[in-house]
């Protein structure tokens, strides 16, 4: 590490999103400085040998509404990026399955053996939602503006946006009103009556979120996962081979190429702030480094309530920052299998186990997952999502073993009586129990597991309650109001103190967005 200790640029968190603020940054000729508190770079988006030889993707699983541009700007693919499409979604069933694909005609073959009506209304649909997804592409890439004091510049921001809106078609303009306010359930419900289906769309606007598919607004969870952009692929989700940590690698690489510094195992312990102004940060181990502006990474609530202190910001913000709804809903279990899960209703290899795997036979299956975590328990069934990476990528396990990643859906941080490990284990037992209703051999292949909860999440990978998306993807948490009304284009109250974590516009995935306006919002600034 260079003696110095002064930069243009301090960044606090190694995940995805700060390594593209600062390469972004330096790429603008900023000498920048990255502190992470871990040993390892991603932050979510991480990964690690969790057991000799297996590789997980031990958060963040899957990469999607990664721009296009940030690839070609940072020069990713240089640096190690390589996404492998995900090309199906597969749904057992007690006695059937539902596989939906890439192909357009397999995929109509297949829900027409279920449904002649969904089959042909699900040829309506994905173009629709394509559509709607293009619409709102715009505004998750515009900088969000100030809707109380709006500037002339967010008076054009705005004009913009009403602008573009004016060019929607009535029904799309229609369809993107029902998308911000219905329930995912509801919405399905208009256009499709086989109900695996609609399970299995509408788990998409549960992700993360501490709603049930019946919960209104869970539709626009749903659009934005549906959303997925591989490399312009649109509506495409993919995994990077060697794990979600190796596109942070690959951004750490490409940051380094522009002359970023990057310490990992150096946790921030204050912003230091002085006249009103972010001046520079101390570490636990006491060092402290100048800076003429610090970027955070790390959720609102670390941002704002940890590393600084509240007489330091106004009471207003303060406050909006303590009602920032950050809930943690979901739980990760990491498999090291000793072969491949073998389910009843499709038994041996196939494509279906290449691609996304849905526990969501219907919306009572989800729903009854939701009220279990309402009454403050996980849930005893649960929703999960789950891939197999080491299918797409041998290198993530050793020959002839394989390793499995189950998201799971609901696993409250606020439970009753907190979380332990007797709760983690028995967590832990659900997941598998669930999984083996399916794939019965799944308990006679498991030779390792890991199970986190959202308390291992916040204490492991610094996410406030365990939350994925640093905040909910709530409407009244979306654009202008992400992660409070004035301050939602990426500056906060404190003079030269920005944030750029997936608590800003547009919010979560794995998406190198925040970051990237965050660095084009600073390197706009005059003063």
């Amino acid at each position: 590490m260079p003696g110095i200790k002064k930069y243009d640029a301090i960044v606090i968190g190694g995940g995805h999103n700060g390594l593209t603020a600062a390469a972004y940054l330096g790429r603008a000729g900023k000498k920048v400085l990255v502190l992470e508190r871990r040993h390892v770079l991603g932050g979510a988006a991480v990964t690690e040998e969790v057991f000799p030889g297996f590789k997980f993707s031990v958060c963040s699983y899957v990469v999607s509404l990664m721009k296009p541009n940030v690839m070609r700007e940072l020069m990713l693919p240089k640096f190690g990026l390589e996404l492998l499409p995900l090309e199906s979604t597969f749904t057992p069933l007690d006695n059937d399955y539902l596989i939906r694909t890439a192909d357009g005609d397999q995929t109509y073959r297949e829900i027409a053996r279920h449904s002649a009506q969904d089959a042909e209304a699900y040829m309506r649909f994905g173009p629709l939602m394509g559509q709607i997804g293009m619409a709102v592409r715009p505004i998750l890439e515009t900088i969000a503006p100030n809707a109380i004091r709006p500037s002339i510049s967010d008076l054009s921001t705005a004009k913009r946006i009403l602008d573009h809106f004016k060019t929607l078609s009535s029904e799309q303009f229609e369809y993107l009103t029902k998308l911000m306010t219905m329930s995912s359930a509801d919405f399905l419900d208009e256009w499709f009556e086989f109900e695996p289906l609609k399970a299995s769309m509408s788990a998409s606007g549960i992700i993360g979120t501490f709603m049930g598919p019946r919960s209104p607004g869970s539709a626009y969870v749903m659009l934005h996962h549906y959303m997925g952009d591989i490399d312009g692929a649109f509506r495409a989700w993919g995994f990077q081979r060697g794990g979600t940590g190796a596109v942070s690698m690959a951004i750490a690489r490409s940051a380094e190429h522009f002359g970023v510094d990057i310490m990992t195992e150096a946790p921030v312990k204050k912003v230091k702030v002085k006249n009103g102004r972010a001046v520079g940060v101390a570490l636990e181990n006491g060092d402290e480094y100048n800076s003429d502006m610090v970027i955070s990474g790390l959720d609102p609530k670390l941002s704002f309530l940890k590393l600084l202190d509240e007489h330091d910001l106004p009471s207003d913000f303060v406050q909006d920052i303590k009602h920032f709804r950050i809930r943690g809903s979901s739980g990760k279990v990491n498999l090291a299998l000793d072969g491949l899960p073998n389910f009843t209703c499709l038994p041996g290899e196939g494509h279906h186990l290449s691609g996304a795997i849905s526990i969501s036979p219907s919306y009572d299956h989800l729903e009854k997952a939701y009220d279990d975590a309402k009454y403050g328990n996980f849930s005893q069934a649960p929703y999960m999502d789950i891939i197999l990476p080491s299918v797409i990528d041998p290198e993530m396990a050793p020959p002839g073993k394989h390793v499995m990643s189950c998201f799971v859906q609901y696993a409250p941080y606020h439970i009753q009586g907190g979380w332990d490990d007797q709760k983690r284990e028995a967590f832990g037992n659900a997941v598998i129990n669930t999984l083996a209703r399916y794939a019965p051999n799944i308990k006679d292949i498991i030779l390792h597991r890991q199970v986190l909860t959202p308390a291992d999440l916040e204490s492991t990978f610094g996410l406030t309650e365990g939350n994925i998306f640093h905040g909910e993807l709530t409407l009244q948490q979306l654009f202008s109001f992400r992660p409070a009304v004035k301050w939602a284009d990426y500056t906060t109250p404190i003079r030269k103190y920005y944030q750029c974590g997936s608590g800003t516009h547009p919010g979560g995935g794995i998406t190198g967005s925040p970051g990237e306006m965050a660095a084009k919002k600073i390197l706009g600034i005059r003063e």
